[in-house]
């Protein structure tokens, strides 16, 4: 027997309502104590952001037409003081959602390895990140992907934990 097909297409106009609902649902999940009626700047102007944003992309897996995982990259906009990342071109991934039925079937690593090679194409020098130990899995997720752990923040709640990867040691 075969595997599904999946597909991992940048996110159509026509597609933006159904990717935003999917975030949202899949964020509401991991992170419970988020308003879930506040929808995030980026999500709120998809088309703008991340569909006329020059360094922002978003990606979607589509299995029998329904949307299974997601990831995006958006310009890195320097609010975190101790990361200094002037004079490169750096983008922050983030949003990498995956249903729990895809999970551990490798759909996020094709996400994430669709997602730097569209960064390669645009010229991007540095994918950063930040994610937190609360979630399982997703440190050590993103060291296999050779990100490496540039700082980790002194918060006992969220502990966030800052990392990297330069695409020219891929």
């Amino acid at each position: 027997m075969s595997e599904p097909a999946i597909h991992i297409t940048a996110v159509s106009q026509a597609e933006v309502p159904a990717t935003v609902a999917f975030v949202m649902r899949a964020r509401a999940t991991l992170f419970p104590t988020l308003d879930p009626a506040v929808l995030p700047d980026d999500l709120a102007r998809f088309e703008a952001v991340y569909q006329q944003g020059g360094d922002a992309c978003f990606l979607i897996a589509r299995q029998a037409g329904e949307i299974v995982a997601a990831i995006g990259y958006l310009p890195y906009d320097h609010r975190f003081a101790q990361l200094d990342y002037r004079g490169q071109r750096t983008v922050e991934v983030l949003r990498l959602f995956v249903e729990p039925a895809w999970r551990g079937a490798g759909l996020a690593s094709r996400l994430f390895e669709a997602l730097a090679e569209k960064a390669r194409k645009q010229g991007i020098e540095t994918l950063y990140l930040h994610t937190h130990p609360f979630l399982p899995g997703a440190i050590a997720f993103w060291q296999r992907h050779g990100f490496t752990v540039v700082d980790v923040e002194n918060d006992p709640l969220w502990q966030t934990t800052h990392m990297e990867k330069r695409l020219d040691e891929s």
